[in-house]
């Protein structure tokens, strides 16, 4: 039986408690009658309630049906111009949710952004520590077929080598070292120990060739190593 049917059912009670109310005579048969009918009205007014909460649900179904999880953005792609940083996002059918549904922070070293409710889920990415300062009151995003694209404003038009300091201090780190006053044959000698240590069984087989002939012509009285 459903809330419906059991409202009108405790309805019908109701009626007739009522009218047996009206007939009782004697006082104590009067109290009963009265108990049972506040006790009834009780009943319905929380089977009422029940079905309002129910009516609601079916209405407005329950935020454990909507988006109920937060992935990482891991699809962008970025390029920049004289005055603009672009961030490139693929995220399929973007452009059919409301563009509210599209947040994006801007702060002078950083971005995040925030896509809610796209297929079920929330789509977020943050980037830390960017390179160079942005101008955060001429930022914007364009939202596209399939894409958002972030439009970062560069307070100057300084070339961007990298995306973040943390990507120029590894790409840093792999140069290497000029120093004007070290031996160049000390830095020919690093930079080959690298490419020995890092190359595959057919780099290191040519290395090992160029090294000994190198020494043989050095035996000869050549002052140049041959590579």
């Amino acid at each position: 039986m459903d809330l419906t049917e059991q409202i009108n059912q405790l309805d019908a009670d109701l009626k007739e408690l009522g009218s047996l109310l009206e007939k009782a005579e004697r006082k104590r048969v009067q109290e009963i009658l009265r108990q049972e009918q506040k006790k009834i009205e009780k009943e319905i007014a929380v089977k009422q309630q029940q079905k309002d909460q129910q009516a609601r649900r079916v209405a407005d179904p329950a935020p454990a049906s909507k988006a109920a999880y937060t992935v990482k953005i891991t699809n962008y792609a970025w390029d920049q111009s004289e005055k603009f940083v672009k961030i490139y996002l693929t995220l399929k059918r973007v452009h059919k949710i409301p563009p509210e549904n599209v947040e994006i922070t801007f702060t002078d070293r950083s971005f995040s952004v925030l896509v809610k409710d796209l297929d079920g889920k929330n789509h977020q990415m943050t980037v830390l520590n960017l390179l160079f300062p942005l101008d955060t009151n001429n930022s914007y995003k364009k939202i596209k077929t399939d894409m958002v694209l972030i439009m970062c404003k560069k307070q100057t038009t300084k070339k961007w080598e990298c995306l973040t300091k943390v990507e120029k201090q590894s790409k840093d780190k792999d140069k290497p070292s000029m120093d004007e006053n070290a031996d160049p044959s000390e830095g020919l000698m690093s930079m080959l120990k690298k490419i020995y240590s890092e190359g595959d069984d057919e780099m290191k087989r040519t290395i090992n060739k160029a090294w000994t002939e190198s020494q043989e012509k050095k035996m000869r009285g050549d002052d140049m190593m041959d590579i």
